[in-house]
């Protein structure tokens, strides 16, 4: 179903029962007939619901639900000392529920006691489910805080690199999630640019559930009042067509670089705003040196950036000069920080607004992730949402998000991050429920060899994905559907109770209980429960929240009220939210937590790192892979692994619209008509897209609306290597993360650079392979497999 479409609901029938429930990409009833689920029903009250719901009955039902507790074969055969085997190549043994928590508790007991907690990986990065108490790596980090604390993970792959340097720059990283709303925008902004765009896709899902996707409506209302946009992105329908937007394509990974080109017409032509560099910014001095080239002899004039991005001088020129003419909103993508030096374009974003002197100002200044997710921007009052607590871990060890492979690969390997030396932990047992990393993590075949190396892998998962195929034991957990939850999300204005609906497939549990009789098996049940179950958990969240609303004179109903009605609604605030107004009125009162109380445009801190790739100011640093660079000449196609219309990131691949997108059952990659002819490629071939990391096939469209030089291959297909186990083979599905770069943006912020990739493209001759991912793995008896005994070392 695209937006606008009717809603294909089945009519009403006395033998049908509805349930509220929500999602990540949105509220809906659900249908229940016989006690099997039907249809998803958009809420009522949402003006663009999204098509996602639809796959929801099929991938509950789908054949590659985990049905029971599974054990791999050789590591039920040989123990986890054994190392028989290779994960991802070898059969399942189903197992009883009692056996396989007999065997995680031991396991975590024998790591513990060997090796300390710390040798435990527990991070379990993954959306999860829409639900508050049942999210599934909070429940894991509760349980793991009860028995003494585990290695976790810092920051997401979303935003890696944004969150580490925003805190030098202004304090903190809040505004990555939001600033001024889109009420003050539409009603003072005369100019919006977007670096990344504005894709209405992403804005279909959102952590926690809209119960309202209001992001066409704003945009359709700025619009309409004449607010002019200009969409910087190598894709044409990173703009909806409703913008009109103005579309400039640069290179990728170079909009740091045409940042500074506008920054130095802006500078040379005095149409920059010294009054307030000078009153609410440190170091600009310092950075303008730069920019001038009185530092280096290099100006990074229009000309310098025109060469650089292959967008003209004169356009650069002429952008600059607009947006100086009047109140200009800067926004920024979450995308451009995920590329090689992804911290510099964040930085350069603030520099520039602060450079036009209109941050703080309604409708003017700088904001990121608009368009990455549902409600960046909505106009909602600052309530806290029901939230579940992970309880404090008593350890400090931690990995940047996205270093997975390289500490499992490199234990006791000493390493840089944000001004501290660190060393990667000595793994031996990894904990993984609520997330892919087969689906988020870059080089997907140096994964599989890093994966390798633990003793024991536990998984929880509805679905066999990659991880749980790579697992030692999975453990198959419930979908919300099958559970009792509260949806809500900081960014909505809705809460939303999400009422069991069916009973669970097969012998699915819910991640609570698995945790709470693992902690009992480990002495911690009360610590882990507090004597509570599932409904007295669900109500007890909702109760906090409440009294936390009456707080800032806001009322909610009463649990039972609001559990009939399926939701409440937030009324929307008063006047608009303008990020940093506060700061820009009393810049003394409300100074920033930096060490100056300003925007640093300078930052004393990060130059003292001394690190070769972040200085001490935004500056054009050459990424690893782009098309300026050397590796052009053998991989000449830039890859574009953005985020997929038609789920939310690898969930609901198996389901719906996801399987219908599919060419020739793999995922889909633009590419432009002039470079598919140079190759003899038509519309459906199947094509082979490879690089020296690895290949993959995919189905291949052809268009006009992506800039030549640039492939786009979404994310989230479910990783199908044609030998299993086996790093280096080609996946026969498309998931781009084979062809992606493992490499931190730079010792500051160690986040992923997975846009800075270069592959070519054939076309694939001859029969392509099956996809078998969407099927359950071999399965073999347990009666010729012999257990090791748990409680040994």
């Amino acid at each position: 179903m695209r937006r606008g479409e009717e809603r294909a609901v089945a009519p009403i029938s006395e033998t049908r029962e509805f349930h509220h429930h929500s999602s990540h990409w949105g509220a809906f009833r659900a249908v229940v007939r016989g006690g099997r689920l039907e249809a998803a029903a958009p809420f009522e009250k949402d003006p663009h619901p999204s098509p996602i719901l639809n796959s929801i009955p099929e991938a509950v039902y789908a054949e590659s639900r985990v049905s029971r507790p599974m054990i791999r074969a050789g590591w039920l055969e040989n123990g986890p000392t054994g190392r028989s085997g290779r994960r991802g190549a070898e059969p399942f043994v189903p197992v009883s529920w009692e056996k396989a928590l007999d065997l995680v508790a031991g396991e975590i007991r024998r790591v513990r006691e060997a090796h300390g907690n710390e040798a435990i990986f527990a991070g379990s990065y993954g959306w999860s489910s829409a639900g508050r108490f049942h999210h599934a790596k909070t429940q894991l980090h509760r349980f793991m805080n009860t028995v003494g604390g585990f290695t976790t993970q810092k920051h997401t792959y979303s935003h890696a690199a944004g969150s580490a340097i925003l805190p030098h720059i202004l304090g903190d990283s809040s505004c990555i999630n939001g600033g001024s709303t889109w009420d003050g925008l539409v009603e003072s902004t005369d100019l919006i640019v977007m670096f990344g765009g504005i894709p209405l896709k992403n804005m279909q899902v959102t952590s926690g559930g809209p119960g309202e996707h209001t992001a066409e409506v704003w945009l359709r209302r700025a619009k309409e009042k004449g607010v002019a946009f200009v969409n910087i992105a190598p894709l044409r329908d990173d703009a909806s067509d409703i913008l009109d937007a103005e579309w400039l394509r640069p290179r990728p990974n170079t909009d740091t670089a045409l940042m500074l080109g506008l920054a130095h017409t802006l500078a040379a032509e005095g149409l920059h705003d010294r009054g307030f560099l000078d009153q609410y910014c440190e170091g600009y001095a310092k950075f303008e040196d730069y920019l001038m080239g009185r530092s280096d002899g290099r100006p990074k004039d229009a000309a310098w950036a025109a060469g650089i991005t292959e967008i003209g001088a004169d356009k650069i020129r002429e952008l600059a000069r607009r947006m100086a003419s009047g109140r200009t909103m800067i926004l920024t993508a979450w995308s451009l920080q995920r590329g090689d030096h992804g911290e510099q374009p964040f930085w350069m974003t603030v520099t520039l607004a602060a450079m036009l002197g209109q941050i703080g100002l309604p409708g003017g200044g700088f904001g990121f992730g608009y368009g990455s997710m549902a409600g960046i921007g909505n106009p909602r009052r600052r309530i806290p949402s029901p939230a579940l607590s992970a309880g404090r871990n008593p350890l400090d060890s931690f990995i940047p998000v996205a270093r997975i492979a390289d500490m499992l690969l490199y234990p006791g390997v000493k390493y840089d991050y944000d001004g501290e030396e660190r060393v990667y932990p000595d793994i031996r047992l990894v904990y993984w429920c609520g997330g892919n990393p087969f689906h988020h993590h870059q080089d997907l075949n140096r994964l599989v060899r890093a994966w390798q190396t633990p003793e024991t892998i536990i998984v929880h998962e509805p679905w066999w994905t990659a991880t749980a195929r790579h697992a030692d034991i999975v453990l198959p957990a419930t979908t919300t559907v099958e559970r009792n939850d509260v949806g809500s999300s900081s960014k909505d204005r809705f809460i939303l109770a999400m009422k069991k609906t069916i009973e669970p497939v097969g012998e699915a549990r819910n991640d609570f209980d698995i945790f709470s009789d693992l902690a009992g098996h480990l002495g911690t049940r009360e610590a882990f429960t507090e004597g509570r179950g599932e409904m007295a958990w669900v109500r007890h969240l909702y109760d906090a929240a409440r009294e936390q609303a009456a707080e800032l004179l806001v009322e909610y109903p009463d649990f039972d009220a609001f559990w009939e009605e399926g939701h409440v609604e937030i009324p929307p605030p008063d006047e608009p939210y303008v990020m940093l107004a506060d700061f820009r009125a009393d810049p003394a009162g409300r100074g920033l937590n930096t060490p100056s109380g300003k925007i640093e445009i300078f930052s004393r801190t990060i130059d003292g790192f001394g690190y070769d790739d972040c200085p001490g100011h935004p500056a054009w640093l050459e990424p690893a892979e782009w098309l300026g660079g050397e590796e052009a000449a053998r991989h000449p196609l830039h890859m574009i692994s953005n985020q997929p219309a038609v789920r939310l990131h690898s969930q609901m691949d198996p389901a719906g619209v996801s399987r219908e997108s599919k060419i020739q059952g793999r995922e889909p990659v633009k590419i432009h008509p002039a470079d598919a002819a140079r190759r003899g490629i038509l519309e459906g071939d199947i094509v082979r897209i490879f690089n020296d990391r690895g290949a993959a096939l995919a189905g291949a469209v052809l268009t006009d609306g992506i800039r030549p030089g640039v492939v786009q291959l979404a994310t989230g297909a479910w990783y199908d290597p044609l030998t299993p186990g086996e790093p280096g083979g080609l996946d026969r599905h498309g998931n781009p993360n084979v062809l992606t770069l493992d490499k931190g943006t730079s010792k500051l912020g160690q986040g992923p650079a997975a846009h800075s990739v270069l592959v070519d493209i054939e076309r694939y001759e001859g029969e392509p392979p099956e996809i078998t991912v969407f099927r359950e793995p071999a399965l073999v008896s347990a009666t010729i497999v012999a257990a090791p005994d748990a409680s040994q070392p």
